[in-house]
């Protein structure tokens, strides 16, 4: 048996020598590991990441600065910190690799490939996820690596490019996007591996091309503090070409989570992890208050928990490290199950529910189309203001699960735009804001822009006012001598905020 063995062992070799001697025995091959992912793969791989994303670092950063949830109650945690903006570049370290060496170079190599390889209708999508990636980024941080970025070892040093014109860059890659998905064909074709607007591309395709219209208006709207005219006549020109733009809730750009282990969307995999990190902020819950807003019991636990009527509560700058506060519950975190028991003082144990983490995470929704339509239109830009209010609102009551009654007596109430036109601006922003719960960047990015709604810095602050950017990795200022010097503290303001 051993003789027969070795014969068949060594014919084999030879076999092997002779067929590809490069292909079989390369050192420099790690055969464990796969050196090209295919288009299809590669689509999943960057939409999962681009949704995890979504409720992840920059999630987190921004809603904490914008007052939407509070670290307050979570000394000595990471969250504490980041609440009272102290917030180093070391920080943006996790953050910044993701981005670009995992969500933008698995994009890049998508753009890359479906164009070697005939596949427009990859192409586009991986130009609107690029853009979109790209436009929190440089709301983030403001200048950033662009022209030279994701070339992996070719440039382990790009230089920054200015936020406007990456913005600029981005525009035309949306432009480029449609083209691409309008080709009439494509040697392969997205369908169930696309995890984001899944199904057929034929079902798929017009959802895309309305994100990308839509998302074209979001940064457009962005120039309304540094060149309201430029904002002005660019919606003007992409709203008169007739889009097509988000129409419903179903046109969502949202990431779809599932109640399965370490399938759970971000934000709830991080409460769960982290107990008692994150409570509902008196800004926000403040503001609902005062309209006794139907969407509370689906935002926010009560507190007291057994109140009745339910009553809410959130943290200010400087209350108490006490965990008696309303916490995040259902729409961000899933449907709920448990009895919980209210604990002295009034609130409730973290984990006393057990969510199930299959709320998707939102990343650009109709009901803030809506609201940019009702501020553009203030701005002078086609379409009525009072229109679009009105819609913003109902999206939003109903993505909530708000009963037709409750949203319309809602509506009656505070439904209707009066006063002057900043009047009826910040208005629209404040609806916007507690439409957008959850969603990364834009409450952050509306007050920059507007200054609403007003927000009081911490008195525990490390710095005296809200921030206007981020630090820059703290990796990048070790590691890339292209990058600038370090930002002085977090007043920096990006190009739009000037």
């Amino acid at each position: 048996m051993k003789q027969t063995y070795l014969k068949i062992s060594i014919l084999a070799i030879g076999i092997l020598l002779n067929a590809s001697c490069k292909k079989y025995l390369d050192i420099n091959i790690d055969p464990d590991n796969i050196s090209d992912a295919p288009l299809p793969q590669l689509l999943t791989s960057a939409q999962v990441n681009v949704g995890f994303a979504g409720g992840s670092d920059l999630f987190r950063y921004s809603t904490l600065i914008a007052q939407q949830m509070s670290g307050q109650a979570s000394q000595p945690f990471q969250t504490y910190d980041y609440d009272r903006y102290n917030i180093s570049g070391s920080d943006q370290n996790n953050v910044w690799a993701n981005l670009n060496s995992t969500t933008l170079s698995d994009l890049e190599l998508i753009i890359k490939k479906a164009a070697g390889s005939g596949s427009p209708y990859y192409g586009g999508i991986g130009k609107i996820l690029k853009a979109y990636e790209y436009q929190l980024m440089v709301d983030a941080w403001g200048d950033i690596p662009y022209t030279e970025a994701q070339q992996l070892d070719k440039n382990i040093a790009p230089k920054y490019d200015k936020g406007e014109d990456i913005y600029k860059a981005i525009t035309q890659l949306l432009t480029d996007a449609v083209t691409d998905l309008n080709a009439p064909t494509s040697v392969l074709s997205p369908g169930s591996n696309s995890v984001i607007f899944p199904g057929s591309f034929a079902s798929a395709k017009p959802l895309w091309i309305k994100l990308a219209n839509t998302l074209k208006l979001r940064i457009f709207l962005h120039y309304s503090k540094k060149d309201p005219a430029f904002a002005v006549a660019q919606m003007t020109t992409l709203i008169n070409g007739g889009g097509p733009f988000m129409a419903s809730t179903t046109d969502n750009f949202q990431m779809a989570f599932l109640n399965v282990s370490k399938q759970q969307n971000p934000i709830q995999q991080f409460e769960a992890s982290r107990a008692n990190y994150l409570f509902a902020n008196d800004a926000m819950v403040s503001l609902m208050n005062a309209k006794a807003d139907p969407r509370r019991p689906f935002y926010f636990t009560p507190f007291p928990f057994t109140s009745s009527p339910a009553t809410y509560k959130g943290v200010k700058p400087g209350d108490p490290t006490t965990f008696d506060y309303s916490r995040i519950h259902t729409y961000l975190r899933g449907t709920a199950t448990g009895t919980p028991a209210e604990q002295p003082g009034g609130s409730i144990l973290a984990g006393a529910y057990v969510y199930s983490g299959a709320a998707p995470i939102k990343m650009l929704t109709y009901q803030e189309y809506c609201f940019i339509r009702a501020e553009a239109a203030l701005m002078g830009v086609p379409g009525d203001a009072q229109t679009w209010f009105t819609a913003g609102i109902t999206a939003s009551m109903q993505d909530a699960g708000v009963s037709t009654a409750n949203k319309d007596d809602y509506l009656t109430v505070n439904g209707t735009l009066a006063g002057t036109p900043a009047q009826q601006l910040q208005q629209i922003i404040e609806e916007k804001y507690v439409a957008l719960f959850g969603v990364s960047m834009e409450p952050w990015t509306d007050y920059r822009r507007t200054g609403y709604p007003a927000l009081v810095p911490p008195s525990n602050g490390v710095e005296t006012q809200v921030p206007r950017s981020l630090y820059y990795p703290q990796s990048e200022i070790d590691l890339n001598i292209n990058a600038p010097k370090q930002k002085t503290n977090l007043q920096s303001k990006v190009f739009w905020d000037n």
